[in-house]
């Protein structure tokens, strides 16, 4: 709740501030008018650019023990992996770029997918969780060495773990190792705490909430975990040995949305799980209300966000992006 009051006060000081020039933010995962035009001009996007570009255009588009129980970072990592194709496809909201629908509930999760793989791909599968995010640090490529005058140098091929080995161009340093880690932008990335970059922006001024309130539900709750773990587990197996996000399961979480009837059902155990775990767990009435009644107007009819979404040309009407209400009944 702290971390709800404090989001809310931020959002509400952007939107006076926005509003002030006759402007309002819109929550959608990918700009659906716009080409990108990066204007920051420092040496990191400089190399990011010339390295990503080798994958195509989406990187411009886009540019101890463990602890026993559900609740261990062993299951946590576990299941947030598990659970991600989940939270692609119920808050899809990115069915448009360049002013024309693209075939994708989640266009931004689409993009991700085809930007340099190494960069993007989670860790492989069968170790343990701190074995398999230090191999995969290693054997990604490096996007770029950096240097304090002229163009940063953007090796091709060359891994962490060969540079280590080698010390070419230059020998590594531990601030080196801290950069490269910035650079890896798989679904769920640890760094302290597990960071999910699955899930779209949301449309609406509560819109943010809910992923917030159902995430902390089904990872922080150890019954909600539990049961969630038991009903993903089968779901993700299903997708075969291939990483997320280029797998079957996830590209239909991108493609379709809750429309997929299998996402639909686990979504339907997921957010079921979360309503009464966030009552346990204290959360505001203000906030089980919103889960509940996005659970109705999108889980439970096996729809997501960007199935409201008006045409491009409409979006400019903030009032279209505000009320979903009107749209979904």
């Amino acid at each position: 709740m702290e971390c709800v009051a404090t989001t809310a006060a931020d959002l509400a000081a952007v939107r006076a501030s926005l509003g002030a020039a006759g402007l309002a933010p819109v929550g959608l995962g990918v700009d659906p008018w716009q080409t990108a035009h990066r204007r920051l001009r420092e040496p990191r996007y400089e190399a990011m650019e010339a390295a990503l570009d080798r994958s195509g255009p989406a990187g411009r588009a886009m540019t101890g023990e463990e602890e026993p129980g559900p609740l261990g970072y062993g299951r946590r990592w576990q299941l947030a992996h598990l659970l991600g194709a989940v939270l692609v496809a119920a808050f899809a909201n990115s069915p448009f770029q360049h002013g024309r629908r693209t075939g994708w509930s989640s266009t931004r999760q689409s993009l991700w997918a085809d930007l340099d793989p190494g960069r993007t791909l989670a860790p492989g599968t069968g170790r343990a969780p701190r074995e398999a995010w230090a191999a995969h640090v290693l054997d990604t490529t490096v996007l770029c060495i950096r240097c304090e005058s002229g163009p940063w140098d953007v090796p091709e091929g060359l891994t962490f773990r060969e540079w280590i080995r080698t010390g070419s161009p230059r020998p590594p340093v531990q601030a080196d190792l801290d950069y490269h880690l910035t650079t890896l932008f798989p679904p769920v990335r640890p760094r302290g705490h597990l960071e999910l970059r699955m899930i779209d922006a949301q449309s609406g001024t509560d819109g943010w909430l809910v992923p917030l309130a159902v995430a902390t539900a089904l990872f922080d709750d150890p019954e909600a975990a539990e049961t969630v773990y038991r009903a993903v587990k089968p779901l993700a197996e299903t997708a075969g040995a291939s990483a997320a996000p280029r797998n079957p399961l996830w590209t239909a979480a991108a493609r379709e949305g809750l429309a997929d009837p299998e996402l639909r059902a686990v979504a339907m155990t997921c957010f079921g799980a979360a309503l009464p775990a966030l009552e346990r767990m204290g959360a505001s009435d203000a906030v089980r209300d919103t889960v509940a009644a996005f659970t109705d107007r999108y889980v439970a009819r096996g729809r997501c966000p960007a199935d409201d979404l008006p045409e491009p040309d409409d979006l400019t009407d903030p009032s279209l992006l505000t009320d979903r209400k009107a749209a979904s009944a």
